[in-house]
């Protein structure tokens, strides 16, 4: 089924000038999702997703959060943190004139969903929540980004140099996530370091004691086999949160391979989502 597909943007004022924002909306409607990309990673690695929940009539919608993909992307680390992305998400929904929106992510996007039920539970109609990075993932967190991080600073080369490489070949000859891979090397070193650092030195997640009292009905999707996303952190958010249903993955490659069966979970709770009155969700908390 072919769903319309349309580009927009819109512009956060900050100290000094102001961000711009660009996302894509899949389909039409007013059953709206706002999906969230990997970090570093573009709002493009969820176009297959947002097609395949567009085509069941849901108005799907994909951001590049600030530092990343084809948003504007600043060498401060103060302008990155978990809580001025979940903000983000805030203004978008304030952009398209949208009340409530059942909001998902993968990783860095999955922790941005769960501080955006923090800072606007009223926001909030569901939570998608795929590899999230709690308590179990810090080790494996800090041996993969550090590195990049301190290369990104001090080698900055290193990094312009994979952007050189990568950026002349033509997305379109290669397979979908060979391209995704490929655009999330296009970076700059400024705001790689940068990126990274607010993550480090920021707050990864809302709390324990936040996350229990999100009363927001949550998919939370976990991985086998996955370091920094281990399924005991997305099984722990599953127990912790009162509404949740956990979901393990076949495989890290599954939702990415072979799609179907968790695209169709994904579909299933979002429509239940909008076809539930939020009342009578919250009733049950």
């Amino acid at each position: 089924m072919l769903v319309s597909e349309r580009i927009g943007q819109f512009f956060l004022e900050n100290a000094t000038g102001r961000d711009r924002l660009e996302f894509t909306e899949y389909g039409g409607g007013d059953a709206w999702v706002v999906l969230l990309h990997g970090q570093l990673m573009p709002r493009r690695m969820h176009e297959p997703l947002a097609r395949s929940l567009a085509s069941q009539g849901l108005h799907v919608v994909t951001l590049d959060l600030l530092g990343h993909g084809r948003s504007d992307r600043p060498a401060d680390p103060h302008a990155y943190s978990m809580t001025s992305w979940g903000e983000q998400v805030v203004a978008l929904l304030d952009h398209l004139g949208v009340d409530q929106a059942v909001v998902g992510g993968t990783s860095l996007g999955a922790n941005v969903s769960l501080e955006v039920a923090v800072l606007a539970p009223e926001r909030v109609r569901g939570l998608i929540i795929e590899m999230p990075v709690l308590n179990n993932a810090v080790e494996a967190g800090i041996l993969a980004f550090a590195p990049l991080m301190f290369s990104a600073r001090f080698l900055p080369f290193t990094v312009t140099a994979v952007r050189r490489l990568t950026r002349p070949i033509p997305r379109g000859i290669v397979p979908f996530w060979v391209g995704i891979g490929l655009d999330t090397c296009d970076q700059y070193a400024g705001s790689v370091a940068a990126v990274v650092h607010g993550v480090f030195f920021g707050r990864v997640a809302p709390y324990s004691h936040q996350r229990r009292a999100i009363t927001t009905p949550a998919l939370v999707v976990g991985h086998p086999a996955d370091p920094i996303h281990p399924a005991a952190d997305a099984a722990m958010l599953a127990e912790e949160m009162p509404n949740a249903t956990f979901v393990r993955a076949r495989s890290i490659l599954e939702w990415r391979l072979a799609p179907e069966r968790l695209n169709r979970a994904a579909a299933d709770f979002a429509l239940a989502c909008w076809q539930t009155p939020r009342r009578a969700r919250r009733s049950r908390a």
